[in-house]
């Protein structure tokens, strides 16, 4: 379905160790990670906490392995206005960063008020945007977006459960008030489905726009547990809901098709915040790897 010369397949080391819970396989060390990242037949990774911050060390270590980065997180908070100039400082700190280590894309997540950290209901307590903040957001956004195309990297936009945007109705708001050709998308999968839309459909509406794409499955039982008991995102991670693509309730034939219909090129990069505990990495780095090449022939 791809050619290898339009997509590369990578791995989160969230898969490994959690950035945001250090309960989560905060024991496993970044050497650990990289080097079965790299035996389960994986191209690429996406910066972790344990990452040195030092980009040649980084790079050298990540050669040991044949590994690049794809890509890094950004929080964003154009929605504070009195945050914003620290926000684009902080960006350009993190393009030059992410630059020297060969990346093209940065995962922006607009983080003011998001709820995704703490202990409050996943799906009662969402924070909203009003219009002004929005229009602000979206502003930043372009200006940022800006910042990278003169780098030749590109703003993906990254929808997150318990953020200001994270469902699409959201999601056509801030794209429809964005510059095409410096705000992107990145779809993730398992984000999409826990939002309660259909990430195949979110393919079709912005496929010539998305820039990055997440490959994350999400387990039907948990996902039920967590509406049911009203539990936060860090419960419902902690429970298992997310996993690699495949063992979950995601239906992904469609999403690739209409990735390769939208002729997509860049990243697939597995992400599956699991505790390493229940879920050993490897086996399931391993697992997810065999599932995108029976998949997609990469």
């Amino acid at each position: 379905m791809f050619f290898s010369s339009e997509v590369k397949i990578g791995i989160s080391p969230l898969t490994w160790t959690n950035d945001d819970m250090p309960e989560l396989g905060g024991n496993i060390p970044f050497t650990r990670c990289i080097k079965e990242m790299s035996k389960a037949g994986f191209l690429g990774c996406e910066v972790g906490n344990k990452f040195p911050k030092n980009p040649k060390e980084l790079n050298a270590k990540l050669k040991e392995q044949n590994l690049e980065i794809s890509a890094g997180w950004f929080s964003s908070f154009f929605a504070d206005k009195n945050k914003k100039q620290e926000t684009i400082g902080n960006f350009i700190k993190h393009v030059n960063f992410l630059k020297s280590v060969g990346a093209k894309i940065i995962n922006v997540c607009e983080c003011s008020y998001a709820t995704h950290k703490n202990s409050t209901n996943i799906f009662a307590n969402k924070p909203v945007l009003t219009d002004e903040e929005f229009r602000a957001v979206a502003k930043g956004l372009n200006f940022i977006g800006e910042i990278a195309r003169k780098n030749d990297m590109y703003v993906a936009f990254h929808p997150h459960m318990g953020t200001v945007i994270q469902n699409e109705k959201e999601i056509d708001k801030l794209m429809s008030l964005t510059d095409h050709k410096k705000v992107f998308l990145l779809l993730d999968t398992g984000h999409a489905f826990f939002a309660g839309d259909n990430p195949y459909y979110l393919t079709k509406k912005y496929g010539p726009r998305i820039k990055h794409v997440h490959l994350k499955d999400v387990r039907l039982n948990i996902l039920q547990k967590v509406k049911q008991e009203k539990l936060s995102f860090l419960e419902a991670v902690k429970l298992g809901v997310f996993t690699t693509p495949g063992d979950g309730g995601i239906y992904f034939k469609p999403i690739f098709k209409a990735l390769k219909n939208a002729n997509y090129q860049g990243w697939f990069l597995v992400e599956a915040e699991q505790d390493p505990k229940k879920a050993p990495p490897l086996l399931y780095a391993q697992k997810a790897r065999y599932f995108i090449q029976k998949t997609t022939g990469l």
